[in-house]
Parts: structure tokens; C-alpha cells; sequence
């Protein structure tokens, strides 16, 4: 009889200990707290994205594929931008505040790019952009230099932000009212 100790191997679950589900989305004094941090920090190209991520709602392969030429012509940065989608392959318009067209117009200026150039080129010369992995790093920079768990926040979460902070400042539900919602709120 064998009375070797046999080690059983148990497939540890990908998501024990981990949040899954839907991100949270900002909350407004999230959104100012981490403004403020990189406009304190003169992180342009970073103010811009997060910026342009709360406004745009796009995914995040579609916010790093931007390129100046979808956001701005003649060196002015748009106040609405149609962008197609990715992942439906369907075209998407939003608003861009005046806060954004100017920490965007900013990168623009400092970065010196051209309108066939991306809006937020890779420093790494292999790759035209930043990628969608890298933008989520940015993302967990940004939520963790405020103090929040970067689990519980993602790239989906810039996303979610804008029409969130609409829906509970209104209580308008629906794509049409939503719109006209999007369209006529500034306080972002």
C-alpha cells in the first residue's frame, strides 16, 4: 500500500476575490477632485483624455483611436463630434463642453499635431496610439490618486459618468429626452 501524500490541484475561480460586474460610474466631486489633481500636476495630454472621456462616452479602444481631424478643423476643437463606432459600427455624436474643447485644444497646441495625427499618439514608436490597456491604467491612476478602489473603477466607468450624472439631475429616462438632456447640460 502506497502511503504517499497525494497534493490535490484546485482550480482557483478567475474572479475570487475580485469585483465583477458593472463599474461604478464618477460622482461629480470625483470628477472635479481629479481635474483638479491634474490640472495642479499640468498634466495636459492626461486632463485632455479624461476630459474627453467623460463627454465623448466612448469605449475606451474607440477614445484612443481619436484622431484630431474627428474633433477639430481649422485648429478649433468641435462643439459636437461624430465618431463611428468600433465595436457596432455605427456612428455616435456628443457634445463637447467648452472645458474640454480647451484642455483639448491645449493638448493639440503642445503636442503639435497634425489633423491625420491620433489625439493621444503612443510613446512607444511601434504603436500609432496609446492603447486601450494603457488608457486603463491611466484610468486606475486616475481613481486611486483620489483615494478610490481601482476594482471597483474601469475605462467603462468614463463611460457610464456623463450619463449618469444627467439621469440623476434630471430624472429623464429614454434616448430621445436624453439627448435633448446631454444637449442642454453645461455643468460639466
Amino acid at each position: 500500500m502506497n502511503t504517499d501524500t497525494t497534493i490535490q490541484t484546485h482550480k482557483i475561480p478567475w474572479n475570487k476575490g475580485k469585483l465583477v460586474g458593472q463599474k461604478m460610474p464618477l460622482k461629480l466631486k470625483e470628477i472635479w477632485a481629479i481635474r483638479i489633481r491634474l490640472q495642479l500636476a499640468h498634466q495636459v495630454r492626461e486632463l485632455a483624455l479624461f476630459n474627453l472621456a467623460i463627454d465623448s462616452k466612448l469605449r475606451g479602444c474607440d477614445l484612443v483611436e481619436l484622431q484630431v481631424r474627428d474633433i477639430a478643423h481649422g485648429g478649433q476643437v468641435l462643439q459636437r463630434a461624430i465618431v463611428m463606432q468600433r465595436k457596432t459600427h455605427r456612428p455616435v455624436q456628443f457634445e463637447i463642453t467648452e472645458q474640454t474643447r480647451e484642455t483639448v485644444a491645449a493638448w493639440i497646441a503642445r503636442a503639435q499635431l497634425k489633423p491625420e495625427q491620433f489625439l493621444f499618439p503612443s510613446r512607444i514608436h511601434a504603436s500609432p496610439h496609446i492603447s486601450a490597456r494603457q488608457y486603463a491604467k491611466i484610468v486606475d491612476q486616475w481613481v486611486t490618486s483620489i483615494g478610490l478602489d481601482h476594482n471597483a473603477y474601469g475605462t467603462h466607468t468614463m463611460r457610464r459618468t456623463k450619463a449618469t450624472l444627467i439621469y440623476r439631475r434630471t430624472k429623464i429616462f429614454g434616448r430621445f429626452n436624453c439627448c435633448l438632456a446631454i444637449s442642454n447640460w453645461k455643468a460639466l
